[in-house]
């Protein structure tokens, strides 16, 4: 116990980094206080490392208190619009890029169908395709082919 207490900003230095790590590796970055707290040892440590705080457990309180507010005032927002980022990709089907003819005309509100598979599928189009025409389909949803002319 000695040495921790002869070396007081190593110490908070190093406490610091492994509850960023444990924040992002185990954690997987889903709460931000274990974040806020060991950014703010890392600092806090870093500050007495250069003899700018006294190593003091007061100032060594305080000053993690005052340096994780201000941390989390300053990165509370981007870092929740980081976390709330999530990227939307359309999913590549077995279905997409089936040609076949169509029976009936087909328009957005899919009361055309069409049989493949075994399962009847409803047809629809963002423009009207008329009867006999060769559709492709474009995407795939439950029970619905959405196609284009071909």
């Amino acid at each position: 116990m000695d040495v921790l207490a002869e070396n007081i900003p190593q110490s908070l230095v190093a406490l610091g980094i492994v509850m960023l790590a444990i924040e992002v590796a185990i954690l997987g970055f889903a709460t931000f206080l274990m974040f806020f707290i060991g950014l703010s040892l890392v600092i806090t440590g870093s500050l007495m490392w250069l003899d700018i705080l006294p190593q003091t457990w007061g100032s060594i309180l305080l000053a993690n208190a005052i340096v994780s507010g201000l941390l989390a005032i300053a990165l509370w927002k981007p870092l929740r619009n980081l976390q709330n980022k999530s990227e939307v990709k359309s999913v590549k089907s077995d279905f997409d890029g089936v040609r076949f003819f169509c029976d009936t005309p087909i328009d957005s509100k899919g009361l055309s169908t069409h049989t493949y598979s075994g399962i009847t599928w409803k047809l629809k189009s963002e423009t009207p395709i008329p009867a006999g025409a060769e559709v492709e389909v474009v995407k795939a949803e439950v029970g619905t082919f959405w196609v284009k002319a071909v």
